[in-house]
C-alpha cells in the first residue's frame, strides 16, 4: 500500500479521536496502533530493506494531510520518522544504517528523539565500565515515548584525555533502569506524549555507540540532521494552519461579516508565504542529495522561522476571521491555535536561528564557539 493511501485510511479514524485525546492530555495510542497496523513506521525504508519507499517529500506531505486529522498524531510520528530519515541518507551515501532500517521496517518499531533537548551540548553522564558505559541522565520532551520501542539519544563522558565527549546511541525502552515520566502537561500537541525519560544506571554496549563526538560545535552529524529533519517536524504544523483556514472559511460563509473578505484574504497571505517556505525546507533536504553543510543548514533554519511566523499567522487570522465562533471548543479553531504555538520551539528558535544566520553572515563560528 502506497503512502498516500495509508493517510487516506486512516484519517477519519484519527480525526474521531483526535478532540478527545486533546480534552484528556492523554498520548494518542490508539492511533499508533493503526499507523503500525498499516506499516507507517516503515513507510521511509527504502522497498529493498522491507520498508515502502516513501520519498523525503512524500514523507513531509503525509504528515501534513495527517496533521489534517489529528496534529498531535502527525507530529508526535514526525520525531519517529525524521530519525528514520536521517538513517536513510546514511544508507545511501553507504555510511550504514541497514540493520535498524531492516528491524523498523520489519518489526514497525517507534524510534523516539531526544536531540530537541539534548542539541549539540547533550546531558547526563556517561560512565566507562568494562564492556561500555553506564548511564544516568534525564532527557525531556520524548515525542511518542509511552509506545516508544528505541530512544536515540547522546550523552557527556568525561574523558581523562581527549576531555568532554558527546556519544551518540540507541537504548531500548525495555533496558533496565528506563523509566517514562508521565509530565506532559501542555499547552498545546497534548496528544504527543512527549514525557520525559529517566535513565538511571541504564548500561550502554560499547557496540551502541555509532558516533563520537567533541562536545559541543556543528558536528557533520548535525548538519544531516538539520537538513533532514526540519521540512518532516514542520510538516504538521502546515497541516495545523491549513486546517484552522478550511474551519475559518466554512464559518464565515455561514456568517459572513463586512470585514469578512479582508480578514480571509490576510489569511490567505499568510498561508501562501507558509507554504513557500514549506517548500524551500522540502526542496533544501534534495531528496538525501546533499553533502553535510553550514550552508545546506542555515537555508533550511532561515526557512523554519519564516515558515514559523507565517503558519502561526495564519491561525490567528483564522481566529480573527471567524470571530467569536472560534472561540468556542467545538469549532476546533482554539485547539489548532494552541497547537500552532508549539512550532516556535523545535530548532532552532527564531532569536537563535538569527544570532547563528548572523554569524555566518560575518564569517563567524555559526555557534559562537571560540
Amino acid at each position: 500500500m502506497q503512502l498516500t493511501e495509508i493517510i487516506k485510511n486512516v484519517a477519519p479514524q484519527l480525526a474521531e479521536m483526535s478532540a478527545e485525546h486533546d480534552a484528556r492530555n492523554e498520548f494518542v495510542a490508539p492511533a499508533y496502533a493503526l499507523l503500525k497496523e498499516h506499516r507507517f513506521f516503515g513507510a521511509a525504508v527504502p522497498e529493498a530493506l522491507g520498508g515502502l519507499g516513501a520519498s523525503h517529500a512524500e514523507l513531509c506531505d503525509a504528515l501534513r494531510e495527517l496533521a489534517h486529522a489529528c496534529p498531535s498524531t502527525a507530529l508526535a510520528a514526525s520525531m519517529h520518522t525524521h530519525l528514520v530519515a536521517a538513517t536513510v541518507w546514511k544508507h545511501k551515501k553507504g555510511q550504514g544504517g541497514e540493520p535498524l532500517l531492516k528491524r523498523v521496517a520489519a518489526e514497525q518499531l517507534v524510534l523516539v528523539s531526544t536531540g530537541a533537548g539534548d542539541w549539540f551540548e547533550s546531558n547526563g553522564k556517561l560512565e566507562r565500565v568494562e564492556g561500555g558505559y553506564i548511564l544516568n541522565a534525564k532527557k525531556r520532551f520524548c515525542s511518542g515515548s509511552p509506545t516508544g520501542s528505541i530512544l536515540v539519544t547522546t550523552s557527556v563522558l568525561d574523558d581523562p584525555t581527549e576531555g568532554p565527549q558527546v556519544l551518540h546511541f540507541a537504548v531500548p525502552f525495555s533496558a533496565k533502569g528506563v523509566r517514562v515520566d508521565s509530565d506532559w502537561d501542555a499547552l498545546g500537541m497534548r496528544g504527543t506524549g512527549s514525557h520525559a525519560v529517566h535513565l538511571e544506571g541504564v548500561f550502554v554496549p560499547e557496540a551502541s555507540v555509532v558516533l563520537k563526538r567533541k562536545r559541543g560545535g556543528l558536528h557533520p552529524a548535525w548538519m544531516v540532521v538539520l537538513t533532514v529533519a526540519p521540512p518532516i517536524y514542520m510538516s504538521p504544523y502546515l497541516g495545523v494552519a491549513e486546517a484552522a483556514r478550511n474551519r475559518a472559511v466554512a464559518l464565515v460563509k455561514a456568517a459572513p461579516r463586512p470585514e469578512s473578505a479582508i480578514l480571509v484574504g490576510e489569511m490567505e497571505n499568510s498561508l501562501a508565504a507558509a507554504r513557500l517556505a514549506w517548500k524551500q525546507m522540502v526542496a533544501n533536504a534534495a531528496e538525501y542529495d546533499f553533502a553535510p553543510s553550514v550552508e545546506g543548514v542555515n537555508n533550511a533554519l532561515i526557512a523554519k522561522t519564516l515558515f514559523t511566523n507565517a503558519a502561526m499567522q495564519t491561525v490567528q487570522k483564522a481566529m480573527e476571521a471567524a470571530g467569536g465562533a472560534a472561540y468556542l471548543r467545538r469549532t476546533g479553531i482554539e485547539r489548532l491555535l494552541r497547537d500552532i504555538n508549539g512550532a516556535p520551539n523545535h530548532p532552532l528558535p527564531e532569536k537563535a536561528q538569527q544570532a547563528m544566520t548572523g554569524r555566518i553572515a560575518l564569517g563567524l563560528d555559526p555557534l559562537g564557539a571560540s
